[in-house]
């Protein structure tokens, strides 16, 4: 009794019998818990196919399998879930139905061969068959492309939304990866379906391996010859309507699945979306464009000209408002040097960014109206430019563009520039710098000011400081 009486004593030891009894009691198997059942078989997966009353082309699948989910491939190119669901057949032949059925112990599968006697040509009035093949007269069938040229013709996004909100490719983005090459040929005569990849196949990273590429975290380039058996078909669902591919077959970019939601259809352009295979929570999605197909051009609204009349004090007095790209932009900012030429109390502090993002920084201003440089053709400013800056990497420089904003990010093909290299002998100082534009006078394109210090297409950072901003 000795060591009970001592124990009692001792809260310490109490604590630690008390955890160790927790620690046990966890370790033994809960009655409560049961053992996984065993895994079907083959034998046990059956189902059951009929032909509709009003159409035999359309055939009602049950399953009579024991399981929490039936997931079928219905031989056509599409899939579906549930204990019953319905196939469309409309061409004549010979469909390969496989069902899987999934139990708490494991899945099996089946396959039943289901015959289709005559094709059912009512099947395929939707216009989206004429749309895509060009129809039964085109026996050459319709050939598509990646729609290169538009920004978004390659992207991603969360698999519960209907938009590419976390990637879209540029324009020309993913040129010489073997996407661009690519011709997918849609007939409508047997459905037959050609994918023309010239050798060789942008893949997802993740999904890559299910054509032969390699495995890792880019998205390769995969030596790939595709089958030549392959037909497509279009199917509705709910309202819905869906672009699938038969054995295994694909569009373009390989994403490891086969059956693609049209989002939008012309005769010119198409529109798909499409799951991923690897990743359960990405939606991909695809633009295509008829091949031989130009966009037609359509020229800009043009806005009105207009002399300029801007001011920035950087201060109190100012009738316009900047927009920076990155870069560190502080308005109404102590003066370094408040001397002449400039003795005003508050200016404008400029940082150029260290690094990739840095290198095209800028501020800049975008009007409702195009500058008339005949009527106002000169911009003044001055700068303070410190000598601490490393000029070995950053450029003693201000640069000032005049830019067509319609061209969106294509604006600098057109610009008109003019740089001004600040000497040593003029760091540490206020300066007072002009740019005449009166040799552009006959431009009437330009609706956008960018003000550039330290130049551009470097990661080197600079502190600068501006005042005085007049265009008028």
């Amino acid at each position: 009794m000795k060591f009970v009486n001592d124990t009692l004593k001792n809260p310490v030891l109490m604590g630690l019998i008390f955890i160790f009894t927790l620690l046990s009691s966890a370790c033994k198997k809960d009655d409560s818990d049961r053992d996984l059942g065993p895994a079907p078989t083959a034998d046990q997966v059956k189902f059951t196919a009929s032909p509709g009353t009003d159409n035999p082309n359309v055939i009602t699948l049950t399953s009579q399998s024991p399981g929490f989910k039936a997931m079928w491939d219905l031989g056509n190119g599409a899939t579906a879930e549930g204990n019953t669901v319905t196939a469309s057949y409309p061409l004549s032949g010979e469909y390969v139905i496989k069902l899987t059925i999934l139990t708490d112990g494991g899945y099996a599968s089946n396959t039943q061969t289901v015959t289709i006697a005559q094709t059912n040509p009512a099947m395929l009035t939707d216009p989206a068959f004429d749309l895509i093949s060009g129809g039964l007269a085109n026996m050459a069938g319709k050939t598509w492309v990646v729609d290169k040229g538009q920004k978004g013709h390659l992207g991603v996004g969360p698999i519960g939304g209907t938009e590419p909100e976390w990637y879209q490719a540029g324009p020309n983005e993913k040129e010489g990866l073997g996407l661009y090459d690519d011709e997918m040929v849609f007939n409508m005569n047997a459905l037959k379906y050609t994918y023309n990849n010239n050798g060789t196949t942008f893949a997802n990273a993740g999904n890559a391996p299910g054509i032969g590429g390699p495995t890792g975290s880019a998205d390769p380039t995969v030596a790939y010859t595709p089958p030549t058996n392959l037909t497509w078909l279009i199917t509705e669902n709910n309202g819905t309507k869906y672009l699938t591919i038969s054995n295994g077959g694909f569009i373009g970019y390989y994403l490891g699945v086969s059956q693609y939601q049209i989002l939008s259809l012309t005769n010119d352009e198409m529109h798909l979306r499409s799951l991923d295979k690897a990743v359960n929570g990405n939606a991909w999605y695809l633009r295509l464009i008829r091949k031989g197909y130009e966009r037609p051009v359509v020229a800009p609204v043009q806005k009105p000209m207009q002399a300029a009349n801007l001011s920035d004090d950087f201060d109190l007095v100012s009738n316009f408002t900047w927009a920076t790209e990155n870069i560190t932009y502080k308005r109404s900012y102590d003066n370094p040097n408040p001397f002449p030429i400039n003795t005003s109390t508050k200016v404008a502090f400029y940082e150029k960014w260290t690094g990739g993002d840095g290198q095209y920084g800028n501020l800049n201003v975008t009007m409702p109206y195009r500058f008339d440089l005949a009527a106002k053709n000169k911009i003044r400013m001055k700068v303070f430019i410190p000598g601490a800056n490393d000029f070995t990497k950053v450029k003693s420089m201000v640069a000032i563009k005049l830019q067509n904003s319609l061209l969106g990010g294509n604006a600098w093909t057109t610009q008109i520039e003019i740089a001004k290299t600040i000497t040593p002998d003029q760091y540490n100082k206020w300066i007072q710098l002009e740019f005449d534009y009166a040799g552009f006078a006959d431009q009437t394109l330009y609706d956008k000011i960018v003000v550039q210090v330290g130049g551009e297409g470097h990661p080197e950072p600079g502190i600068f400081y501006i005042d005085d901003f007049e265009f008028k």
